[in-house]
């Protein structure tokens, strides 16, 4: 045989080995990245407010890039989706705010329909705020405090001078939750029970986007601010504001608040505790690795808060938050996952 010949079989041989490795590498790959053996599609119900839409997108990059999973959305509003959750149209909802379930969704939940995976995010806020520097003032901003002793809604009243009303002057101004919402009837009567109806007027905005302007607007100037809010929200994300106390939430002080028949008692909004949910049929057919991260997929309202204030400033996407949100928390996220997947995640960042 001449040397010639041995060099061609030899290439070819090499050539061989190499595709064989090549395949064999690739199968890894495949096995690796095969959603768990699931074969359909993951469908997330894209409920119609931001902070969920990033949640979702969070979830589908890491079930793509770091399982291999298809995924897809089925845009909605909230009663529809969970709707669809039970049916099996739906797949996974990354937010459901245990605090305004409807009728429908507990024998879901006990017959095995629609199984809840755990809290998201467990310290949603409501209540009554200041900006920080009403309290602490600040330096840099060469504000000084004018509220020093400020702790709780009990200690509103006597620094209602600071909060003047432009068109009652002679008393503070209180921002309620937007007109016509459950919110501005209940802050309504704590402004009775805690003793400050006759020191701040109600001043009740016509739509969320008021309300938010009118603390950012205040907050940019420096100006104190009194009112009601809630979290996650972009403006909470953005503006360093302090809530004030109340008395500690009680089911019979709730009961007496909403029904208006005790103006003399009021105490804090319950913690809004957010779940994830997944419909039952979805759950028994996953792989226990995927159900697991959807499991262990945790958060906090101030993160979300952080998001969706990045999403205000920088005019971004949800898929734009949640790619900051990787490149950002990865001690959070990478918690949830296998130390593979996580590197798979990580890389395609």
């Amino acid at each position: 045989m001449s040397d010639e010949s041995s060099e061609i079989r030899l290439r070819i041989k090499r050539g061989i080995t190499a595709l064989l490795l090549g395949i064999f590498l690739m199968a890894g790959v495949a096995v690796a990245q095969d959603c768990g053996g699931y074969n359909d599609t993951i469908v997330f119900g894209e409920q119609d407010w931001d902070s969920a839409q990033v949640h979702n997108a969070i979830a589908r990059h890491i079930l793509e890039e770091g399982f291999g999973c298809r995924t897809s959305i089925i845009p909605g509003s909230t009663i529809p989706m969970q709707q669809g959750t039970i049916r099996g149209d739906i797949d996974v909802l990354m937010e459901v705010w245990m605090d305004n379930i409807p009728d429908f969704l507990p024998p879901a939940l006990e017959s095995g329909q629609i199984v809840n995976l755990g809290i998201n995010y467990g310290d949603g806020q409501q209540g009554f705020f200041v900006p920080r520097y009403v309290i602490e003032g600040d330096s840099e901003r060469g504000i000084d405090p004018i509220a020093p002793d400020l702790v709780s809604v009990a200690d509103i009243g006597q620094y209602s001078e600071h909060f003047r009303d432009p068109e009652q002057p002679d008393k503070g101004r209180f921002y309620n939750c937007i007109i016509g919402w459950v919110c501005e009837e209940i802050n309504t009567a704590k402004l009775e029970a805690y003793g400050i109806s006759d020191e701040f007027t109600n001043f009740r905005p016509g739509t969320g986007i008021a309300l938010s302007t009118s603390m950012e607007g205040s907050y940019l100037r420096g100006e104190p601010w009194f009112g009601y809010y809630w979290g996650p929200t972009w403006v909470l994300g953005k503006l360093d504001m302090v809530q004030l106390e109340e008395p500690e939430y009680t089911e019979e002080c709730w009961e007496h608040l909403t029904n208006m028949d005790d103006p003399e008692q009021a105490c804090a909004y319950p913690a809004s505790v957010v779940t994830i949910m997944v419909n039952g049929e979805f759950a028994e057919n996953v792989s226990p690795d995927l159900l697991e991260f959807l499991s262990n997929y945790n958060t906090t309202s101030g993160q979300v808060s952080g998001l969706l204030a990045y999403m205000q400033e920088t005019d971004a996407l949800p898929e734009d938050a949640a790619q900051y949100f990787l490149e950002t928390e990865t001690d959070v996220w990478t918690q949830w996952l296998p130390e593979e997947v996580a590197e798979r995640v990580q890389d395609s960042l």
